[in-house]
């Protein structure tokens, strides 16, 4: 038996908050040194206090700093990083710089570039899903190059239907149409959306579902031929297409459901030759699974997953990445629990404005079956510049009933005080009957917004 390859010596972290405070504590346990990269503006956060090395990489625009990749490999150059984990969001995803990262011989923490561009376009994602055998919403089977198009496609896959910008995200570039004539707006509206927000008008269209629910698969492969499932999660309770609340498992699947697509989804990467963590997104409605995207990369919900099946999924993206093969077989996951993570937002929980400034008073809750992933703290001044996610509450619990009560519990203990956030909002959903019941869908909690704003 040969022996396993060493893990990295030294990770840089290409990322901030509390995702880059996850990360350093997962290399700290595996006893990998530990590089924090900053801008001017995150000179005092926790992972940057916390880590080995420090190196500021510029000024507080995403884009001179977090996006800066000429800074980031010179970073890596400085502090001789072997490795590079991205979290989420900034560089994630941008299969640009794990090419430039290879040619510079440091290893990238995720999947290939090529694997990363495929999925990064919606269109090609789709493609390969049904190449894959997994199962797609009907619609375009490629970009729908006029509005005639548009309409054809439409009328045969029949109303409503979604324009989707091919190089989206975030719920820009989408639009809904219910007839002829909505969609000549829509078609218009959502092409210039798109190039503004991704200089790229290309559009797609899938049929519209009226009350969905958003069901993700997360995966793990090897890049070798394996991969598996760590069974799925619930995302629905969404506002503007943002989640907000995050459960596993979802109280809308049964076990014969879920190890069905799990199956599919882990055969599928399998054959692709994945490589590292990623998430399968689908529409469910009427007991049917319709791939809508995949993130190549860590979710910010992938707490609850750990939650259920005690598997690290941080400590599992390395040791894949450093060339190790996956630590558990399929027949290993089981689900043990139910787990809810509420995104903490530094927002105005009435109109979502965002809040940032300085916290004056900081108390986590705490006891058994009870997570806050944070990078905030007592005196730290949350800066304008980035997204509001100041913080993640996650509870676990052996019932669904038992895991709302637990939550409801933490969310009474968790005090912020300098700043707003969103946290009353969650004391009031965790309280509604539909949402002890399990009865939403992804436009629920729009409907309740609006409600209560017209009240």
């Amino acid at each position: 038996m040969s022996a396993r390859p060493p893990l990295f010596q030294k990770i840089l972290i290409a990322n901030r908050g509390e995702i880059a405070l996850r990360v350093l504590r997962a290399c700290k346990e595996l006893g990998i040194a530990t590089v924090a990269v900053h801008s001017t503006a995150d000179a005092d956060a926790m992972h940057v206090r916390l880590a080995d090395e420090s190196v500021c990489i510029g000024p507080p625009p995403a884009r001179e700093s977090y996006l800066n990749i000429p800074q980031i490999v010179a970073a890596c150059e400085i502090t001789g990083a072997d490795a590079v984990h991205p979290g989420y969001g900034f560089l994630s995803e941008n299969a640009r710089f794990a090419e430039i990262l290879s040619a510079h011989g440091v290893a990238f923490i995720g999947p290939s570039a090529e694997h990363i561009r495929i999925m990064g376009d919606k269109i090609e994602a789709k493609r390969t899903a049904i190449r894959l055998g997994i199962p797609v919403v009907p619609g375009s089977e490629g970009r729908i190059e006029n509005e005639a198009a548009a309409k054809k496609i439409a009328n045969e896959i029949g109303y409503p239907v979604l324009i989707k910008a091919a190089a989206g995200g975030g719920g820009r570039g989408m639009k809904v149409a219910r007839s002829d004539e909505e969609l000549s707006v829509a078609f218009a509206t959502a092409r210039a959306e798109a190039r503004n927000a991704f200089n790229d008008d290309s559009l797609y269209m899938e049929k519209y579902l009226e009350k969905p629910r958003h069901i993700e698969i997360q995966v793990m492969g090897d890049g070798r031929g394996k991969a598996i499932h760590l069974n799925e999660r619930d995302c629905s309770l969404q506002r503007r297409h943002q989640k907000i609340w995050e459960e596993a498992t979802s109280p809308a699947i049964d076990a014969e459901q879920r190890a069905r697509i799990g199956g599919v989804v882990a055969k599928a990467m399998a054959d692709l030759g994945y490589s590292g963590a990623g998430t399968i997104e689908f529409l469910y409605e009427n007991g049917e699974f319709y791939f809508i995207e995949m993130n190549t990369r860590l979710q910010v919900e992938h707490p609850v997953t750990e939650a259920i099946t005690g598997i690290d999924l941080v400590n599992e993206q390395i040791s894949v990445a450093s060339g190790r093969d996956l630590s558990v077989r399929q027949e290993d996951v089981k689900v043990i629990g139910h787990a809810i993570e509420c995104r903490i937002n530094a927002e105005d929980p009435r109109t979502f404005a965002a809040s940032p400034g300085r916290i004056t008073y900081y108390h986590p809750p705490g006891g058994l079956g009870v997570r806050v992933d944070s990078a905030v703290y007592q005196g730290y001044r949350i800066p304008p510049y980035y997204d509001s996610l100041i913080g993640k509450l996650i509870v676990h619990a052996m019932t669904r009933q038992e895991c709302m009560m637990r939550l409801r519990r933490a969310l009474d203990e968790f005090v912020i005080d300098g700043i707003q956030t969103t946290i009353p909002l969650f004391r009031d959903l965790v309280n509604d009957a539909d949402i002890a019941a399990g009865r939403y869908d992804i436009h629920w909690l729009e409907k309740k917004l609006a409600a209560s704003t017209s009240a």
